[in-house]
């Protein structure tokens, strides 16, 4: 347990390595949290659910930690306002050192017997700082995007440059199907509730659409057709003007794609990326075909290649049956977004190793781009 827990800390650590000083603190979308809030949140997690609950006599690494590094958690109490995150009064190094004080006072935690209780707090812990490794690699391409636009976080750093590995389509009979996690690994409350669901008969594409499918679908005025939108995402293309995936330019007449590695031209037998919900319905229309239910996208994931990018499915984020919410701070984590949000099934390349799951329920609103996601058809 305390080589997998340091071993996650030291990940996330890993991804920051190649920042400069000015790259911790930028923050340039209220979605998009710096790298210096992120790695205190983190070590916050464990200081507030275990070590002050667990360790007798526990002092905090300083009294306003809680304020500066509590995300969302009502019943923990205020918080810094999520669009002001880039200006907490912490340097890289104090927060660098909290969270070594974090880990070491954790270490020894580890060391004793402690109560059965902190395994699941730990399981919670170290999964949610896994979740913050993703969202640390999505904001900093973001970041970098804006602020430093022909800069490189690193040289082999760009993740995008994935082929589908199987093509053709999968036929699923109508039948009843159980859905949701069962076993005795760690899942989030959200995969909870096993249940059947009754689905007719449908097909999968065994492949993700590639660049090449996209270009044609802009190409060919896909942007510019109202007839292809939800109403939302037409307003949402009007309004902010999207006419391309996120990262997207055209240079000297070939398109080409901002990523983690630096501006590059694109390929277009590579797997699409950076796609809204509204994108993926407008371009499963285009193709007179639709999205996948996330219950379709479960039963059939054996048959199929997963993990390159998140899969928006066409499934509203709610409840299983029988679903309950943790009592306290921690029931905050997954019950209360269960609004105007849609499921992503699957993984992505910046998903970290040993974190994915075919029932695993990720979930955003249908507007956002700056996840590694992408488009699977069914019909």
């Amino acid at each position: 347990m305390i080589d997998q827990y340091l071993n996650i800390r030291k990940r996330t650590e890993e991804i920051c390595a190649p920042l400069k000083t000015e790259d911790y603190n930028a923050q340039v979308a209220l979605h998009a949290s710096p790298a210096t809030w992120q790695l205190g949140h983190t070590a916050w997690f464990f200081e507030e659910f275990v070590l002050s609950k667990y360790v007798e006599g526990y002092e905090r690494f300083q009294d306003n930690c809680a304020f500066v590094f509590n995300s969302y958690y009502n019943n923990i109490g205020d918080r810094t306002q999520q669009d002001k995150r880039g200006e907490i009064d912490f340097t890289i190094e104090d927060v660098y050192a909290y969270r070594k004080y974090v880990d070491e006072h954790m270490e020894q935690l580890l060391k004793t017997e402690f109560p059965s209780e902190i395994d699941a707090l730990l399981d919670i812990g170290m999964n949610h700082e896994q979740q913050h490794q993703e969202l640390l690699i999505t904001d900093l391409k973001f970041m970098f995007s804006r602020k430093k636009p022909d800069g490189i976080y690193k040289a082999d750093g760009s993740l995008v440059h994935s082929p589908n590995r199987d093509n053709g389509w999968l036929s699923i009979s109508e039948g009843v199907y159980e859905i949701g996690h069962v076993g005795d690994g760690f899942c989030y409350d959200n995969e909870l509730g096993r249940h059947k669901v009754y689905l007719h008969n449908f097909e999968i594409s065994k492949a993700l659409i590639t660049n090449g499918e996209f270009i044609e679908f802009i190409e060919t005025g896909g942007y510019q057709d109202f007839n292809l939108w939800l109403d939302e995402g037409w307003a949402w293309v009007q309004n902010e003007k999207i006419s391309t995936p996120l990262y997207w330019q055209k240079v000297d007449g070939d398109w080409h794609h901002f990523t983690l590695g630096g501006l590059k031209k694109i390929d277009p037998n590579e797997i699409l990326c950076h796609v809204s919900f509204y994108e993926a319905t407008a371009f499963a229309e285009w193709k007179g075909m639709r999205l996948p239910t996330e219950f379709e996208w479960e039963i059939s994931s054996d048959k199929f290649d997963w993990g390159k990018r998140w899969e928006w499915t066409n499934s509203a984020y709610l409840p299983y049956p029988n679903f309950s919410k943790a009592p306290g701070a921690l029931g905050e984590y997954n019950g209360k977004f269960m609004i105007n949000q849609m499921v992503l099934r699957g993984a992505s390349v910046a998903t970290s190793p040993n974190h994915s799951r075919k029932t695993y329920r990720n979930f955003f609103h249908p507007q956002y781009q700056w996840q590694f996601s992408g488009i699977r058809l069914a019909k």
